[in-house]
This record gives C-alpha cells, structure tokens and sequence, in this order.
C-alpha cells in the first residue's frame, strides 16, 4: 500500500526550524516569501524595498522564533504583521518616495500563461489595467491600502488581515469597503473602461 506523502502545515515547519531542520526554514521561506514581496511591493512600489523587506521578515523570525503564538492567528499573519511594521518604517522614513510601478512590467502568473500567444491586444488591455489598479492602489492612504492589499489583491480573510495589521476585524470590514470605493473612484477618474469590481479582480492574477 502507498502512503502518500502530506504536505506540512506552516506550524509544523516552525517546529521542525526549532527543533533544527534547516530544510524546514527553506521549505517555509520558499512558501511565505513571495506572498511578503508582493505585499512588500504593492505597499511601497519598490522592488528594492520590497526584497529588503522580505529578508528582515525572515531575519526576525528567526531571532524572535519563539514569539510567535498560534493561539493569536496563523504564521502567515503573523509574517505579513512583521512586513507591515518594516513597510510602514520605511514609508515614514522616505515619505516623499513612493514610485509608480511600470504597467508593463514583466511577471510570470497565471493570467500570462493563460494568455492566448496570438491575442497582444488582449495581452496589452491586461497588462494596462493592471498598471491603472497598482497605481491606484499606491495612491491610497497607507491605512487602506494595507487593508485592499491583504483582502482584494492577496485574498486573505478578515481575521487573518486583522491579525496582520494588530486590529479588529470590524475594522478591517470597515476600511476595505472604503478604501475599496476610494480605489474604483480613483480607476474611474482616469476615465478607463471597465473601471469596477471586475478590473481590481483582474488584477489579482498578478498580484
């Protein structure tokens, strides 16, 4: 009889990285660390702050390890709270530094690869309103946009968005249905097509 082999939950790797396993930290790293970039990057819009950010995540994961609680939320909560601490350093640090992220520029997901070859101008209207969301999105009030960021563009669910940002979840609720308005109305400003719930849906295929 063949026993198929389980996939380990993140509390299980913690344990393991405690306990020493090397191939426990790297398992982890290579499951959370894209998701911390790209929460990274959306809330900054640079790729440098971005992976600087990833790496003190995991730097402060493993100098504080046994901080965290599961009783409080997931390691994947309590990972994106630690990005948002470093992210939100940052942004007060270099206020005056907050670039636009080209519309065009070149991510492997699964929207691309569904893409049809022989379809650029379907490829080209992706790839704009893609740009227009992430422009929007930087142009929110930090507050907010951690909040679009974490529920519309990374899919997370109220309570581990509230674990994230050290919140209620009424909060939560009560941010994205505003800073979800502030985004479609800044999409619609600009005079795009399609500018409503569909296009920031669009968006998470590259987020």
């Amino acid at each position: 009889m063949t026993v198929l082999a389980t996939t380990p939950s993140d509390d299980e790797l913690l344990r393991r990285i405690i306990a020493g396993e090397e191939d426990a930290f790297v398992a982890l790293y290579r499951r959370r660390s894209g998701g911390i970039y790209r929460f990274a990057l959306h809330m900054c819009g640079s790729e440098a702050i971005a992976e600087d950010v990833t790496q003190e995540v995991f730097m402060a994961l493993m100098r504080d390890i046994k901080k965290f609680d599961s009783s409080r939320g997931s390691l994947a909560a309590y990972l994106y709270g630690i990005a948002r601490h470093h992210v939100l350093r940052q942004l007060a640090r270099d206020r005056a530094f907050v670039p636009m992220m080209n519309g065009d520029e070149t991510e492997t997901s699964a929207c691309e690869l569904l893409a049809a070859p022989d379809d650029p101008l379907g490829d080209l209207t992706r790839r704009e309103t893609v740009g227009r969301v992430r422009e929007a999105v930087l142009a929110l009030p930090a507050h907010y946009r951690e909040v679009v960021v974490l529920c519309e563009l990374h899919e997370m669910s109220y309570v581990d968005a509230a674990t994230a940002l050290g919140c209620a979840v009424g909060t939560v609720r009560s941010r994205l249905h505003r800073g979800r308005a502030m985004l479609i109305e800044r999409l619609r400003a600009a005079e795009q097509p399609r500018t409503d719930a569909h296009t920031i849906k669009t968006a998470r295929c590259f987020a």
